[in-house]
């Protein structure tokens, strides 16, 4: 057999925000790293652009955020179109608007700066198995010529981010059970039209809502109580789209210019296991669900948080027994928790006069501060916590604490805060101490870089920190805190694989 076109540790498919947030991952994590991208260009069209609290905290964490600058705040927030706050103990609180295509400009950045590389125009084909490789063949655009070539990859792992319809999966096997849709939103950004805004507008027939974007254009979306979902192949056409709406509202948009269309239903679908052997699902390749608040691509990407430091770390042989398969222990139950969310969202949404009363119910419960704290905790995704071991520190499991440090970082320019101690993208112990302990000691083994250590003191001012010395994984969620030393040893093992010789 002739030697493959390209050789690399890990081949990740579809060049989305998953994808590239997932190369970068394994890039900052040492792992040789290739994207194969379907389209030979950028997004034409603004597709997701809300991001979450918690998604936000992954870019500081990266360092991404002076390049991303700030962006506009989102607006209020909503459960299945009631209005809700999503103020929570995060530094970006609320929802951020970035338009899809600038969140892949950023993260393809950053993953090639790293040393990922990224090959587009190439449409997957086939995958086929070994004992220690995979290969796949993707199909390049046909040539001046008129004939397609194709592409040989060979990798250790690969890892299916090509979204709901993933031809990774399907090629792969993996099972994806759930249901299929009935009930559709359909949505257009229409130019040149004169509409009001409206925020989840009920109408004894649908519901609508609107909203004037940048330069002029208007986003329209709409859903027909008890319209069939269409069958028809690619987007739905702007006509049925303006129909609806005039059936709807009343209003004509029919003379406008449609710049972009597309529909999404209450789908829903999770693939029964995130890996099978050498390879992954992350993001709408894993799961596919209604994309109602943002949610959908804000969970991808912190799929790719958590499976990225996790797989470099195999790649690089230093990975503890069972490291790569917590992926789907961990990311299976959280994603399960947000599609039952979107489930719920989907049936107050689109619901026809029947929920009436569930969301008047609905509204009333709120109004009480801890409903109201935990569902914005649920949609901005801060209240992520894997499972620990029964007697654990509260914070294992947890997201970090977002602590600014003051003087006394253990360097001259030590990280000015716990985010920015995860910008190398390896473990971290901060510890609070001030003074020499057992606990720094005992990291010395894992200090071979997988594990660094900051000693620091919390900045004057600051709320008084949860905890005095804490391991901290890649992702950013704790693996310890505050225990005994045969404890942070034994998640340093969990964590980081074997101790060094000495």
């Amino acid at each position: 057999m002739s030697a493959p076109d390209i050789d690399t540790q890990v081949l990740v498919v579809g060049a989305g925000p998953v994808g590239l947030m997932l190369a970068g991952e394994l890039a900052l994590g040492g792992a040789d790293v290739v994207v194969l991208e379907r389209r030979t260009g950028p997004l034409t069209e603004s597709r997701a652009s809300t991001l979450h609290a918690r998604t936000m905290e992954l870019l500081d964490q990266r360092g991404l955020l002076e390049e991303l600058g700030t962006p506009p705040a989102g607006g209020p927030g909503h459960f299945g179109g009631t209005r809700l706050d999503l103020t929570t103990d995060s530094p970006y609180s609320g929802q951020w608007k970035v338009p899809q295509v600038r969140t892949e400009e950023l993260l393809e950045g950053w993953a090639t700066r790293l040393g990922a590389r990224v090959v587009k125009g190439h449409r997957l084909t086939d995958l086929r198995t070994a004992p220690h490789t995979v290969e796949a063949t993707a199909e390049a655009e046909p040539g001046p010529g008129g004939a397609a070539s194709a592409l040989r990859v060979r990798a250790a792992y690969v890892v299916g981010c090509d979204g709901e319809s993933s031809t990774v999966r399907e090629l792969a096997g993996f099972a994806f059970p759930g249901r299929d849709a009935t009930r559709e939103l359909l949505r257009a950004d229409v130019a040149d039209v004169e509409v009001p805004d409206r925020r989840f507008e009920r109408h004894p027939g649908g519901l609508a809502i609107s909203a004037r974007g940048p330069g002029g254009v208007t986003r329209v979306m709409v859903h027909e109580y008890g319209a069939p979902v269409g069958r028809e192949p690619g987007p739905p056409s702007f006509a049925r789209v303006a129909d609806t709406w005039r059936r709807v509202t009343g209003d004509d948009i029919g003379w406008g210019a449609p710049l972009w269309l597309n529909s999404f239903g209450d789908a829903l679908r999770q693939a029964a296991q995130y890996r099978r052997g050498r390879i992954l699902l992350a993001g709408d390749a894993a799961h596919h669900q209604m994309p109602v608040g943002g949610q959908a691509l804000n969970l991808g990407l912190q799929d790719a948080a958590n499976l990225g430091w996790k797989l470099a770390a195999e790649v690089r042989g230093t990975a503890g027994p069972g490291l790569l398969d917590s992926y789907h222990a961990e990311r299976h139950p959280a994603g399960r928790r947000v599609l039952d969310n979107i489930a719920a969202q989907a049936l107050l949404l689109l619901g026809g006069s029947g929920t009436e009363q569930v969301r008047s119910l609905f509204g009333e419960l709120l109004r009480e501060p801890r409903v109201r704290a935990h569902l914005a905790g649920t949609i901005a995704g801060v209240d992520v916590r894997y499972a620990a071991e029964p007697g654990a520190h509260r914070l294992v499991g947890a997201r970090v604490p977002y602590l600014r440090f003051g003087t006394g970082t253990d360097t001259a320019e030590g990280p000015g805060s716990s985010f920015a101690a995860l910008r190398p993208g390896r473990g971290v112990l901060v510890d609070l101490s001030g003074r020499p302990t057992p606990v720094r000691a005992a990291v010395a083994p894992w200090r071979d870089g997988r594990v660094d250590v900051v000693t620091a003191t919390p900045e004057p001012g600051c709320a008084a920190p949860e905890f005095t010395s804490a391991l901290l994984r890649p992702d950013g969620h704790v693996a310890w805190a505050d225990g005994t030393v045969p404890e942070l040893e034994a998640a340093l093992r969990r964590w980081f694989g074997p101790a060094a010789r000495r």
